[in-house]
């Protein structure tokens, strides 16, 4: 394996580590940390711009590989209907297989690569995604248990009011009850001065009467 199918494999690998890394149970605030950190650090975004140039080569790598494949594979049936009936070499037959066989490795060792840094770009952002989410949702929650507090101690406050003037009201009621009550056993003693009045003007003229005669 030439130098450039090894860093693409060493690449691979690291992917594989990576996605592991991301779908791993982690704690939500160790997982909240890290991709804060990850998302605003700026060493991680220059290490994220070379492997972005990283992945432009070894998507050349893929174009490259599967042309050969796709010849290799052309000239293994080509030399497969030239030998019909015609003694195999079998020197010749193991050396096409061999390089058929590493051009399928390549291709699908830089194919994976790439195939496998879109996943790991979508993934990271569907979590990072996610997490904002779950902290949007979280102020959202303590900000209406809040409101309900508040809005309950407002509930209390006018529960309590309300009991204080229907108190009031009450003691008003009864006061003009017993205003009333007073008002009419005034007008009846009232009545009961007016009566013995009148009785003992009367009684008083019948006196005087009887000393004329």
């Amino acid at each position: 394996m030439t130098i450039y199918y090894s860093l693409t494999f060493m690449l691979l690998a690291a992917e594989m580590v990576t996605f592991c890394l991301l779908v791993a149970p982690i704690p939500y605030g160790l997982k909240k940390r890290l991709f804060t950190f990850v998302s605003e650090s700026k060493a991680v975004a220059k290490v994220a711009y070379g492997l972005k140039i990283s992945f432009i080569f070894v998507a050349i790598l893929f174009v490259d590989a599967l042309q050969r494949m796709f010849r290799i594979t052309a000239e293994s049936d080509l030399a497969k209907q030239n030998k019909q009936g015609v003694v195999q070499d079998v020197r010749a037959d193991v050396g096409l297989a061999a390089r058929k066989f590493y051009a399928q490795r390549n291709t699908y060792l830089t194919g994976f690569c790439l195939f496998l840094s879109l996943v790991l770009t979508r993934t990271f952002y569907i979590i990072l995604d996610l997490i904002q989410t779950q902290e949007e949702y979280a102020k959202l929650k303590k900000a209406t248990t809040a409101s309900s507090r508040t809005n309950g101690a407002q509930s209390e406050d006018q529960a309590k009011e309300i009991a204080s003037l229907k108190k009031q009201l009450e003691e008003a009621k009864s006061k003009s009850r017993d205003y009333d009550i007073l008002k009419k056993q005034a007008a009846q003693n009232n009545a009961e001065y007016d009566r013995l009045a009148t009785e003992l003007n009367e009684l008083q003229g019948n006196k005087s009467n009887k000393r004329i005669d």
